[in-house]
């Protein structure tokens, strides 16, 4: 790494010692500065572009010029004449001033060259060939060196701080906006422009009314020649595992069409190594744009959520088996209507290994409480889990959008899901023994939007935004534990199983060779989400909304518990648990009936004054919550009112600083009202409380942006505190290793803060950045009978440094450093993370791409350090930019590291773990392009 940093630094001496600067002002005819001239320097000797720039709200501008050398400087301004001039450089700097006179001929000198970035009003437009190399296959390999855009570590595109919600192609949705699915398959060289739409507003009448200053979309324009022809690209790979008994295969066709009137976008891919286009998080979290009417309300909701949560990253997996296909298309059959849909199939199959270590942390009595001298946390355990995914996912969608005119807009959406996920689990616990455990669910979901937007005339706009969803979810659990039949009347406990007085709480038969216990579960919800928005336009700085919503859900549960004993027959158990008044608790709860409403109004007065616009709202609710379960009937209603509040100050076009307060009740879902005992699983069980209210909480945020091509500057902060009162909390008592959770509403206030900054900046071929994140919370915790509190530092720094050169060799150096303080009353852990890392990649010969990825991270906790390595490497060959066909040679684990390491701390336990993951594959692979 050393060398390689040395020939970096090299390449960026050489490349900036040998420069000089050309600056200057660029003027109109009458001697006004021009804000957003485009300045370009093109080199007569290679023809190629030298520098570009675009000049501030001072006209300035700066180019950076080879010493010794001729170029053709070209200099544009929207509605003025085009200026071309040559300029020979020499060994000093170079000032220079430009007037631009009218066009009064329309007969502008026509560039050589587009510029790299230009700005039209909210839209920032890349040129995407300007900071291409040829080593980019993707469309991410473009994004990520375009200044201002990032990819997250969640795979999604941010632009100047705000994650993109919406991505189209030539204007059309591609997979209802899902960015991940277009970075990932969209190939580069279909890709001519890059268009971010700020302050992007779904429909157009309400994009006056609304601040939308966060809101940011992204329209891939295509190449000519692309449109009204099939293009994409299919691979198929082969290669040999390190088991002579395994081979290696993948299959990955991507196929896009575009035309004015319809567009059809395919994407399969099938291989067994690890390389999808989609997790199964990824399809979970797939809302195909669908956004809840109440999102603004001050109220939110939360129906739960019963599938297999614990589903494996991809990348924590020993063998990964992944089949995906989608589809996707628009149709325009006139100017009013557009059609569009998508199919998504997804199917996984994982196989997982995993070792740990908990040490629980000793929980502080509190001297003014009296406590039970037998009370204490569990022993210290270690576990090896070797487990087996299969998931079958399944999405539709289908989208209708009619707007016959300007003024009326009717939209329509329905998206439904369904799985199949099987998960099983071998744990083998220090306490507890071996167990075998199975989670199955087969949920399905209908999901329904309606949309009418009304313009009566230029003052007043109404808008109808209607959502309705349907879901059933079937969890059902199996554990099976080893027993000792013959110690199960000890009278010391210490010589029991580890889950003997568990068994005896649950009512479970003790005198059985196996522990065999089921759980059933249901959880059927249906919910309403509708409003009825009217904007006033009081004049052109101002505007009010009043708004009329609602919100109705209703959730049945139910929930069984039962035993196999040996002989195969089944029992229904009485447990000898109570609750926290001492009631005893049934393990069967049948017929939970949960419904929740909220009617509410809202009023927003939105005005401008000068920089600023102020937006003060508040918004008045009557709720009601009222569940039914074991013949008994519990009931709440209660008015709010919720205050909000928003201040933007626009300095520049791209420049603002925006200050948002918001109050929030947020309700629970019906798995932590049913009263009747739930295994999460046979170490961790729980049981709800029919009498939980709504937290309350209080969030202000502070976020300045600044975007500055003069400079190639990018700045992006943001301050976040939220304070939840009457947070739903659970008391945790412990049987050995194995936990009962109860809920309540906490006296204690909970807090969080955190700090966000990144700064970036563009030295001509080379790009620095810097992100900084603090984070802090304060969490108020209960076990065994005790409060205690658990607070968390974190500190993050991440310095980036990557070069853009179109002919040398590009390399990126990443630097991230992470410490984290658990402080849990007078225990402290620290965590520190060192994670280097450093990217390669090379375009030599117009025919072969070298690019190589290497990752160090070390652990440190209490002065003992771990560390891994991950190393990927691919060789790529076609004839010239534009051959059919491509041949690689990739390799991913390189150093066939078997595992990762991780370290952590909850708020009772301080944990390593070691995550087995996939070995070393080499792969050949043949791409053909169409």
């Amino acid at each position: 790494m050393k060398k390689v940093l040395v020939l970096l630094l090299t390449l960026v001496a050489s490349s900036s010692f040998a420069q000089l600067k050309m600056q200057g002002v660029v003027k109109d005819s009458i001697g006004t500065p021009l804000e957003l001239a485009n300045v370009i320097a093109i080199n007569q000797e290679t023809n190629a572009l030298e520098s570009y720039a675009v000049t501030n709200d001072k006209g300035k501008y700066i180019l950076s010029l080879g010493k010794n050398g001729k170029y053709k400087v070209q200099v544009s301004y929207i509605g003025l004449k085009s200026l071309n001039e040559v300029i020979t450089t020499q060994e000093a700097n170079i000032t220079r001033d430009f007037t631009l006179l009218p066009d009064n001929e329309l007969d502008a000198v026509e560039l050589t060259y587009e510029m790299p970035v230009t700005i039209k009003g909210d839209t920032l437009i890349y040129n995407a060939d300007s900071f291409k190399n040829g080593s980019e296959r993707k469309l991410e390999d473009v994004l990520e060196k375009l200044p201002g855009v990032e990819i997250n570590e969640d795979g999604q595109i941010e632009v100047e701080g705000n994650t993109v919600q919406k991505l189209m192609v030539n204007g059309k949705d591609f997979f209802d906006g899902d960015t991940k699915l277009a970075t990932k398959n969209i190939p580069s060289n279909a890709v001519d422009k890059i268009q971010v739409l700020r302050n992007y507003a779904e429909v157009g009448q309400l994009s006056g009314v609304q601040n939308n200053q966060n809101n940011v979309a992204i329209n891939i324009k295509l190449k000519e020649g692309k449109e009204n022809f099939w293009f994409g690209d299919i691979t198929a790979g082969a290669g040999q595992a390190p088991s002579p008994n395994d081979e290696l295969y993948l299959f990955q066709p991507k196929l896009f069409y575009y035309s004015p009137k319809y567009s059809i976008n395919v994407i399969g891919d099938l291989n067994n190594i690890g390389e999808v286009a989609l997790t199964n998080r990824d399809i979970r979290g797939f809302g195909g744009g669908f956004r809840l009417p109440s999102r603004t309300s001050g109220t939110n909701i939360n129906l739960g959520n019963n599938g297999l949560g614990g589903l494996t990253n991809i990348a924590n997996a020993q063998e990964v088996i992944t089949k995906l296909a989608t589809a996707n298309f628009s149709y325009s059959p006139n100017k009013a209507l557009d059609l569009s849909g998508f199919v998504i199939y997804n199917s996984s199959r994982l196989r997982t290994r995993e070792e740990s270590f908990f040490d629980y942390i000793e929980v502080e009595d509190d001297p003014t409480t009296p406590q039970d001298e037998s009370a204490g946390l569990p022993p210290d355990e270690s576990t090896i889990q070797r487990g087996r995914e299969a998931t079958n996912q399944f999405v539709a969608k289908l989208s209708a959008v009619y707007k016959p005119n300007f003024n009326n807009q009717l939209d329509y959406d329905v998206i439904a899901r369904a799985s199949d996920e099987e998960e099983r689990q071998n744990l083998f616990s220090s306490v507890v023994g071996d167990t075998d455990q199975l989670n199955e669910v087969n949920p399905y979901s209908i999901n329904q939007n309606l949309n009418y937007y009304f313009t009566l005339n230029e003052d007043n706009i109404f808008a109808l935004e209607v959502q309705h969803l349907l879901s059933d979810e079937d969890p059902f659990y199996n554990a099976l534990l080893e027993n000792d039949p013959t110690n199960n009347n000890e009278v010391d406990p210490d010589d029991r199983d580890a889950f003997d007085t568990t068994a005896q709480g649950l009512g479970l038969d003790l005198d059985q060779i196996n522990y065999d216990v089921n759980q059933d579960r249901r959880v059927k919800s249906n919910k309403l989400d509708a409003k009825l928005d009217y904007y006033n336009i009081l004049n052109s700085k101002s505007n009010i909304n009043f708004t009329l919503g609602t919100i109705f859900s209703n959730q049945k549960f139910d929930s069984n518990i039962f035993q196999f004993l040996d002989d195969r027959t089944r029992l229904d158990p009485t447990p000898n648990i109570t609750d926290l008044e001492g009631e005893p608790l049934l393990a069967t709860n049948d017929d939970v009936d949960y419904t929740f409403s909220d009617v509410y109004l809202g009023v927003h007065y939105r005005f401008k004054t000068g920089k600023f616009t102020f937006t003060p709202g508040v918004s008045f609710h009557a709720y009601s919550n009222q569940n039914t379960q074991l013949g008994n009937n519990f009931k709440d209603s209660f008015f709010d009112v919720l205050p909000d509040f928003e201040a933007l100050i626009q300095f520049k076009k791209s420049e603002s600083l925006t200050l948002n307060y918001r109050m929030t009740n947020t309700f629970t879902d019906v798995t932590n009202i049913a009263e009747g005992l739930v295994l999460n699983n046979f170490n961790s069980i729980q049981y709800g409380n029919p009498e939980l209210q709504n937290a309350l909480t209080h969030n202000v945020s502070l976020f300045y942006r600044s975007f500055n091509l003069f400079n190639y500057t990018n700045v992006i902060a943001s301050v976040n505190y939220s304070k939840n009162i009457d947070q739903i909390r659970s008391l945790t008592d412990f049987e050995s290793v194995i936990r009962t959770n109860s809920f309540f509403n906490s006296q204690f206030a909970d807090e969080t803060a955190s700090v966000f900054g990144r700064v970036e900046r563009t030295f001509g071929k080379v790009r620095a950045r810097l992100r900084a994140n603090f984070s802090y919370s304060k969490l108020n915790q209960f076990i065994q009978g005790r409060q205690s509190l658990n607070e968390n530092f974190t500190q993050n720094y991440t310095p980036e440094i990557r070069t853009n050169f179109r002919e040398a060799p590009n390399v990126r150096l990443r630097y991230g450093y992470t410490v984290r303080d658990n402080v849990q009353g007078s225990n402290t852990t620290k965590f520190i993370t060192r994670a280097p890392s450093i990217r390669f990649d090379a375009y030599v010969w117009d025919s072969v791409t070298f690019i190589t990825d290497f990752a160090y991270t070390e652990q440190e906790t209490q002065g003992q350090t771990e560390a891994f390595k991950t190393w990927d490497a691919s060789l790529r060959y076609r004839k010239n930019r534009d051959a059919k066909w491509e041949y690689s040679l990739r390799a991913s684990n390189i150093l066939d590291i078997d595992s990762n390491i991780s370290n952590g701390a909850t708020n009772i336990s301080v944990f390593s773990s070691e995550t087995f993951i996939q070995p070393r594959f080499i792969t050949l692979r043949l791409t053909y392009t169409l």
